[in-house]
Formats: C-alpha cells, structure tokens, sequence
C-alpha cells in the first residue's frame, strides 16, 4: 500500500500545499525527475519487473531505486491520482530511427485532467521535457529541457516533438484514450527479454539535475551543465558499480540471480 508521505519525501517534498491544479503539478514532476533515475539495471541484474504498483513503490520509495517507463510513469500515476487529480494511463508509440513506430504499449505516459485543460505528465522517458507538456496542438512550449510541441498525427492521435538543430524531432505518438496497467505486460517483458530491445543491450541510470544531467552507461559517466558536457570513461564492473553508488545513491542487490523467473513467466 501507498504511504503518500514517504514518497513524497522520496522527491523531496512534503504534503503540505502539494495540491491537484497546475502548479502542483509541475511541482511534482519536476522533483521526481531530480530524484528518481530512469534506469534499466533490474534487466542486467536478471530481476524479473513485473507490473505490480506495490512492487514499484517498494523498489523506487523504500529501495531508493529508480526504473523505467511502466514502472515510474505506473507509479507516479497512482500518487497523481492519490493526491487528487484525475489520470489516465497512456499507450505511446516511439519512432525508431528509420522512422518506424514501435508498437502499441511500448511506451507509457499520463494524461492529466486539470478543469478544461489536460497535460501529459511524464517521468519515464529518460532526457524528456521537465514539465507536463499542454494538450494544445501547434503551440510551442519551453521548459529547462528544450522547446516542445503537440501536433496532430493521422486524425485521431497525437505526436510530441522536440526541437533541435535539424528542426523538429518526434519524441512519441499517442492517443488520449486511457489503459490499464496491465494492458502494457507483453510490451514490458519484450522490453526485458528480447535481444532486440535496447534495454537488454546496454545499462543505463540517468537522473535530470538542476542545471543539467547526469547519465551512466556500462562504457562512459557524462555529466551536462551550462557550461557543456564532460565525459569518464567507465572501465570495469567494479567502477561501474562505485559510480552507480557515489552518484545515484544505488547498490548493486547482494541477492542471487532471479533471471530465471524470467524464464518461467515466459513459458
């Protein structure tokens, strides 16, 4: 069960004057971003992630871990919906890089109800905008992480993109239908298991930080500010692992490999 408080505490706010409207909203968003990394190192860890709220409150609250998109966004949600805004579940599709879009599910986001106005909220999409970004088609909206735009895509959905030196960039496409956690488990064990998805290929813990961000992979630790960006090379598990502790709070678990619950729910 959801202790409000602590997770609260967990981006380093309070209960009180965290309310349902705008502010609050972005408020909260922007402090999970601080605080909570997007991460994959459950996948290389061989730890099973199911679609599981308790379990997700349990690894990024009481563990202070982070996770990826069905975990936080899955999360985050229930706290929205905890301190009093009205949500639902987003399914989004992602372009790969020859333009192709990822099936249905692969991604998850939220939709934010606020009066006559609705917001997606997302804190599961790695370098992604650090404020929710307005439903409103054709208006460019700034933020600490770029400039953002919502424009009509095929009638009946919507694409989010991102401005950068070539023009704009698709960030993901959706519709504003809501969906059920569950609806996301095929989508979330492909992203585990398949040689295909890039969360099996690489590590990844990156965490947004007030002027910037800091990211660690298996080969490099890269730190962006104002001032630019710095990189560190990353040259055995070992140094990995110190950095994954002395930057992101994060210890490898001491637990033996549980990858083959995996297996089992494959079968």
């Amino acid at each position: 069960m959801m202790n409000v408080e602590k997770y609260l505490a967990r981006i380093g706010l309070d209960r009180t004057g965290v309310v349902p409207d705008v502010a609050g909203l972005k408020l909260l968003q922007r402090q999970h971003l601080l605080n909570v990394p997007f991460e994959n190192l459950d996948i290389h860890w061989r730890r099973l992630i199911l679609l599981d709220t308790t379990a997700f409150y349990r690894k990024i609250v009481e563990e202070n871990r982070g996770g990826f998109c069905y975990e936080l966004n899955g999360l985050f949600n229930e706290l929205l919906r905890e301190i009093g805004f009205e949500t639902r579940l987003l399914s989004a599709r992602v372009p790969g890089e020859g333009g192709d879009l990822s099936p249905d599910y692969d991604h998850a986001a939220i939709l934010v109800m606020i009066g006559e106005m609705q917001y997606v909220a997302d804190v599961g999409f790695g370098a992604f905008s650090s404020e929710p970004i307005l439903l409103l088609p054709d208006r460019e909206q700034e933020n600490s992480a770029g400039i953002f735009i919502v424009r009509s895509y095929e009638g009946q959905s919507f694409e989010i993109a991102k401005k950068d030196d070539a023009g704009w960039r698709g960030e993901y496409i959706f519709t504003a239908l809501g969906h059920d956690l569950s609806e996301f488990g095929e989508r979330c064990l492909w992203h585990q298991t398949s040689p295909e998805s890039h969360f099996t290929k690489n590590k990844i813990c990156s965490v947004m930080t007030v002027n910037g961000r800091k990211t660690l992979t298996d080969t490099k630790f890269i730190m962006t500010t104002e001032a630019g960006r710095s990189e560190t090379d990353v040259g055995s598990e070992a140094e990995f692992d110190s950095l994954l502790s002395l930057e992101f709070g994060i210890s490898r678990p001491v637990s033996a490999s549980s990858f083959s619950l995996v297996e089992q729910y494959i079968q």
